[in-house]
Formats: structure tokens, sequence, C-alpha cells
């Protein structure tokens, strides 16, 4: 599966008061802790989420997993590109940091494919449901926030989208 061949969901960007190095941390430290823990292991496994488990975060980049989710593109401090597959659908997330005046933009994109008649139902209940947007614009303010820890700035991010 490649990314670019996914059908494109949606798009949303913060500007962050940080680093582009410090961005791209803490993009790698949410999907290590976002999608490690036992409850979103179970539910993955529910899904039938591929990968399942996680491997090679002692050294993050391409090939490496975290659950549901395998990095394909890694280029640092400015891609991340991590693509994954359950029952109802094909997916990925681009996350692309962007130098700024005064730290960064972050944007993350995401694509997926909902085949079947499962697939646009599952479809309907996650994006449908405004869920996605939700879990979007939470990872760019954990990712942000995580980012501006590591880089003491005067102001906090913006996001839009």
């Amino acid at each position: 599966m490649a990314f670019d061949a996914l059908a494109p969901i949606d798009e949303h960007e913060a500007d962050v008061a940080a680093a582009p190095e410090d961005v791209w941390d803490a993009v790698l430290d949410m999907l290590r802790g976002s999608f490690g823990g036992r409850g979103t292991h179970t539910f993955a496994r529910l899904l039938g989420c591929q990968p399942l488990d996680a491997a090679g975060w002692d050294q993050p980049g391409v090939g490496t997993t975290v659950t549901g989710f395998r990095v394909v593109d890694a280029e640092a401090p400015g891609l991340v590109v991590v693509e994954g597959n359950h029952r109802f659908s094909r997916y990925g997330i681009a996350f692309r940091i962007e130098p700024t005046g005064a730290g960064a933009r972050l944007r993350i994109e995401s694509r997926g494919d909902f085949p079947g008649l499962h697939g646009r139902l599952y479809r309907l209940a996650v994006i449908g449901s405004r869920g996605h947007v939700l879990a979007v614009h939470r990872m760019l303010r954990d990712i942000a926030r995580g980012a501006e820890r590591r880089t003491p700035a005067p102001s906090g991010g913006t996001m839009t989208g």
C-alpha cells in the first residue's frame, strides 16, 4: 500500500512555538505513547489491525511499528508517514514539519480507503461522526505541548483546519 494511493480524508495544521527537531521528537513520542497502551492493543486486536505489535522504537525509522501503524517514510526532522490496515480500512497519516520564523508548522494529512459495506459503515462512524477530526486536533495539541516543553517559547501554538 502506498500513502499517495489512498484517498484523501483531511488535513489539519498547527503553528508550534518550537524547533522542528523538537516537533519531530514530539511526533515520535506521541506515536509511541498513544498507540502503545493496553486498551489500544485490545481494540486493535478486535479490529484486526496490522501491524499489531510495536517493534523498533529504540531506533525509530522506516519499518518501526506501533499498534496499528508502520513507519513507511521518515526524513528527520521534516516528515513521518505511517500506514496500517484492519478489517474495514487501509489508512495512512503523514506528519509534515516545516520551519517558520517563530518555530515550526505541523501538518497532519490523513488518507484512507474503506472497502465494502462494512468499510463504508466504519467510515461513517469514524469520519462522519467527526471523531476523527477531534482525534487529529488532540494529536496536534499533544504534539505541540510536547515540543514546546522541549523548547520554551513566549507564546503557544494555534490550530487551523
